[in-house]
């Protein structure tokens, strides 16, 4: 596997993310492991230090899967709000955890369910959080 980009997180969302970590169950082990690897390297912020070109949170985010040659759109959610976003990935999922903390213009590879691997490339934050000043949602 490629070396990862460096990732920024806001402090909020680490925090939220250690705690899914904690409770989560054993079929997401490799998720849950990539996720805890990715908390573990990347920069931790307060929110309002997020920068405007970065995967935090309910960000809605423009990406290609480069393998696929397909660009798709979805936001960036936590697993009990995937029923009420209509374009949500939830970062318990192999891709959704592959997006946070990634900056426009980054490509990461990231493994998937059955030895497959994802390449994925950040094109676009269509909406974030932090530059709507939505700091503690």
């Amino acid at each position: 596997m490629a070396t990862r980009p460096p990732i920024i997180i806001n402090r909020l969302d680490a925090e939220r993310l250690q705690r899914l970590i904690d409770e989560a169950d054993e079929h997401d082990v490799a998720v849950v492991r990539s996720l805890e690897e990715e908390l573990a390297r990347g920069e931790v912020v307060d929110p309002q230090e997020i920068p405007e070109d970065v995967v935090s949170m309910c960000s809605q985010v423009q990406f290609t899967d480069l393998a696929r040659n397909r660009q798709i759109i979805r936001t960036l959610v936590y697993p009990h709000a995937l029923a009420t976003t209509e374009d949500g990935v939830s970062v318990m999922a192999p891709v959704g955890a592959a997006l946070i903390g990634l900056r426009i213009g980054d490509t990461i590879d990231w493994p998937l369910p059955g030895g497959r691997e994802a390449r994925l490339r950040i094109d676009a934050i269509l909406w974030q959080p932090e530059r709507e000043g939505q700091f503690h949602r």
